[in-house]
């Protein structure tokens, strides 16, 4: 592993039991703080890899290595006193409080503190969330946006060093999407992050894991790697920049295509 490496891919690959590749010969290191954003079309992969990197899945061929130790030998307590998962199946009981739920995420490391403490490091989780206001509400009438940044309140909670979120952006309006990225990079632990929406990334994300049928096709910080030549063979789009007060401005060229009868 080299040096200053905080999370490790090694050989990854994964097969369904019908024998369908899912996942093939993924390798990649990332350093702590880092943001990582994988991004492929539908079905190149970018759900398994997160889950075998989170230990959603099990690791049957490679191995990840979080601070130089294998997923493989750390224990269920060992990993949810490091990493912590927003997945997309969230679905918390709406009758819980907002704040009665996001306490939840403390169940691992309750020993670690006092209870005086946890209630104040809970204070703290839910004014860095913008989460204040609504903290005596019912999960069941919160917005989508609202319940996004209750999921990452309830994983800030478990004190993480690596969080993984599966497209936190899903469903939301474009201003709540920015509302949401502008959170997570601003959280100073390392995340890695399915995202759909390329033209937000350079915004939020310092590295990038581009992928294509099953495979890893590009990683590395993002301004290296998202490439309008390299998102128009992943994507078939075009990928453009533009000069706007003084910042690129990203945009997708997404051509019409017709079809003749």
């Amino acid at each position: 592993m080299t040096c200053g490496a905080f999370l490790e891919a090694r050989g990854l690959e994964y097969y369904a039991l019908n024998g369908d590749v899912l996942l093939q010969n993924v390798n990649f290191e990332m350093n702590e703080g880092a943001t990582l954003a994988i991004a492929g079309p539908n079905g190149a992969g970018k759900t398994t890899l997160l889950n075998l990197l989170c230990g959603g899945e099990e690791i049957v061929l490679g191995d990840v290595l979080v601070k130089g130790r294998s997923l493989r030998q750390l224990s269920a307590m060992d990993r949810a006193r490091m990493i912590a998962v927003v997945s997309q199946q969230e679905s918390p009981d709406g009758r819980l409080f907002l704040r009665d739920y996001v306490a939840l995420g403390q169940i691992p490391i309750r020993a670690d503190r006092s209870a005086a403490e946890h209630a104040l490091e809970l204070d703290r989780i839910l004014k860095l969330t913008g989460l204040v206001a609504l903290a005596d509400k019912r999960m069941a009438v919160l917005s989508g946006g609202e319940r996004q940044r209750a999921h990452i309140a309830r994983a800030l909670a478990q004190n993480p060093s690596l969080l993984f979120l599966d497209e936190p952006t899903n469903h939301l309006d474009p201003d709540a999407k920015g509302r949401m990225l502008s959170l997570v990079a601003e959280l100073g632990i390392t995340v890695v992050m399915i995202v759909h929406d390329l033209v937000m990334i350079p915004e939020f994300a310092t590295h990038i894991a581009l992928m294509k049928s099953t495979r890893l096709t590009g990683f590395g910080p993002v301004h290296e790697v998202l490439t309008p030549e390299r998102v128009r063979e992943t994507f078939g789009v075009d990928f453009l920049s533009f000069q706007h007060e003084g910042r690129m401005i990203p945009a997708l060229d997404i051509r019409r295509t017709t079809t003749s009868n």
